[in-house]
């Protein structure tokens, strides 16, 4: 039996945050469905994480559609900002 590595791998966290968000995206390939080209990540209290999964649920999204579809309300293509 192989001896399992030390090495941490999903979800650590970066040492140099900076470097890290300023780093080429990997070479490991993403899913065809993944049209999305940058990840946000907010602080939220349990409270309000609890009420959006809830939601979510309710509604039979998940809760990355969901947001996603919510900041496209908020935020249209149209808001004149120059990509």
């Amino acid at each position: 039996m192989s001896e399992r590595s030390t090495k941490r791998g999903f979800a650590s966290r970066p040492g140099d945050p900076d470097s890290w968000v300023r780093a080429p995206e990997s070479s490991q390939p993403r899913p065809p469905q993944e049209d999305f080209s940058a990840r946000l990540t907010i602080d939220v209290t349990p409270a309000l994480r609890g009420r959006i999964k809830v939601t979510a649920f309710r509604r039979g999204m998940t809760v990355a559609d969901m947001l996603r579809a919510l900041l496209d309300r908020e935020f249209p293509d149209d808001c004149g900002v120059v990509s």
